[in-house]
């Protein structure tokens, strides 16, 4: 059975009370902290009053490429409750998790199977495995066949291009499911009618 569901890259408050105020939340968003390349980039100071809500019961995730301790510190106080982290080593991603306690979602970028099996040394530090494309900002998909052999125990979660229309698709499967580009409109900003459609589907899970 999926194991929950996570909006990521919302950047404006009008989006992000309409998901907090629907009949079916998600289990997590996510906002983009510190990577300037993406179009859902959030600012500090925007970031910091958007996300200053009473956010109860959905997780909020910090999404960090490489962070240093500047930014982790800048945002130590604010009201997360993941960082998920991308291109940061396991003794670092350790030192992060001790420092900031916060928990942790590891990103995993995959093209093939050598990819997939760095999870196992994560496994033991991170909360969470995220199993990825390689395209970072932009929405690119991977063959999910080779999540395959990936262990039940383990808690993962998977992005990289799915459609809304894909969710169904997960009903059996293990995994918290993650959606950005999907959800936006044709102008890159989150299209309110796509959340709704989205988060009415999960629901009936």
């Amino acid at each position: 059975m999926i194991k929950g569901l996570k909006i990521c890259g919302v950047s404006d408050s009008k989006t992000l009370k309409y998901i907090l105020n629907h009949n079916y939340k998600p289990t997590m968003i996510g906002f983009i902290t510190n990577y300037e390349k993406s179009k859902r980039f959030v600012k500090f100071k925007e970031l910091k009053d958007l996300i200053n809500v009473d956010k109860e019961p959905v997780n909020f995730v910090s999404v960090l490429v490489n962070p240093d301790d500047v930014i982790l510190e800048k945002i130590k106080n604010l009201n997360f409750d993941y960082y998920q982290l991308y291109d940061v080593n396991p003794a670092r991603t350790k030192e992060i998790k001790s420092k900031f306690k916060k928990k942790i979602i590891t990103a995993i970028n995959v093209s093939n199977r050598d990819d997939v099996i760095k999870y196992k040394s994560y496994s033991e530090i991170s909360d969470i495995i995220l199993f990825d494309s390689k395209g970072y900002h932009e929405s690119k998909s991977f063959n999910h066949s080779l999540l395959d052999d990936v262990p039940g125990e383990l808690s993962k979660m998977i992005a990289g291009n799915i459609q809304i229309d894909d969710i169904p698709k997960f009903r059996n499967k293990d995994f918290i499911v993650d959606l950005s580009g999907a959800l936006e409109d044709q102008n890159g900003k989150k299209d309110i009618n796509k959340i709704d459609k989205l988060l009415n589907l999960f629901g009936k899970i």
